[in-house]
């Protein structure tokens, strides 16, 4: 077995004698990756703004992606700077990596590990709305251990990727370029159902955010306290869900107190995110 002066003097001969031309190299390797993840980030973002709305989930999809292929690229180019590479010495450095960093970085490797998952499973991209246990936003930004989403109060939360391990994804557009919207009525009393329900559906048809291409659903359901009425629909933009929600309501209600017909007060009602 190796004392510890051998296994000292094993390290000393891994790591190459890099000198001033070697440690320049390393801090122009490191600008210049770091240089490159930036800049794409912003022209890929900047250019998802400007290309059409069906185009800019694929766009984005894009970032993450790079910033790995641009990590990997620097690591591949600084390590035969730094550490003598041979089998033997792959084997001694992986074995000792994966102890010490086992132990201290636990946490954040599983985080590291699961977003590589992400990134060929797909549970969620750049620019999807999802759900996450209580949280709902749009992913703005996907990092190798997290993601930020932004809800729709205009809060940044981030979420390390590990917890796609113990808890269930939702994703309201999965990729696409829109998303089904609810708007919900309550009515009481007697009423023409028929009648609201073919208002409802013209109240879509005539929205100024609806994807035509798309399909319109009412659906009615019977409560104690009254009927409900779930008007389903597209924007033809995700990004717009909460105006076209917003212009659905309030047209709707209109439509129901031109009927003549009174809303139902619901008890206990919970509150449900835009596009649930």
């Amino acid at each position: 077995m190796e004392d510890a002066s051998d296994r000292v003097e094993r390290v000393r001969q891994l790591i190459n004698d890099i000198g001033l031309a070697g440690v320049v190299e390393i801090v122009i390797v490191v600008a210049l990756g770091l240089v490159t993840i930036s800049m794409s980030r912003r022209v890929l973002e900047w250019l998802a703004d400007v290309v059409p709305s069906r185009a800019r989930l694929y766009v984005l999809g894009t970032v993450p992606v790079l910033r790995l292929v641009v990590l990997i690229a620097t690591i591949v180019w600084i390590v035969p700077i730094v550490f003598d590479i041979t089998l033997g010495n792959v084997v001694f450095i992986a074995g000792g990596l994966s102890v010490a960093l086992g132990f201290a970085f636990k946490d954040v490797a599983s985080s590291v590990i699961a977003g590589i998952v992400v990134l060929f499973e797909r549970p969620y991209r750049t620019g999807d709305w999802v759900r996450i246990g209580e949280d709902y936003g749009e992913v703005r930004h996907m990092g190798m251990r997290a993601i930020k989403l932004v809800t729709p109060n205009d809060d940044v939360i981030t979420i390390a990727h590990d917890r796609i391990w113990g808890e269930s994804v939702g994703s309201s557009n999965d990729g696409a370029s829109t998303l089904m919207c609810v708007a919900r009525f309550y009515a009481c009393g007697e009423h023409d159902g028929a009648h609201l329900r073919a208002a409802l559906q013209d109240v879509a048809l005539t929205s100024a955010w609806l994807n035509l291409d798309q399909p319109i659903l009412v659906i009615v359901d019977q409560h104690p306290w009254g009927t409900r009425y779930q008007l389903k629909a597209y924007p033809f933009d995700l990004r717009h869900q909460f105006l076209f929600i917003t212009d659905l309501t309030v047209r709707g209600r209109t439509v129901m107190h031109e009927l003549g017909i009174r809303e139902a007060i619901v008890p206990g009602l919970p509150e449900s995110p835009a596009g649930a």
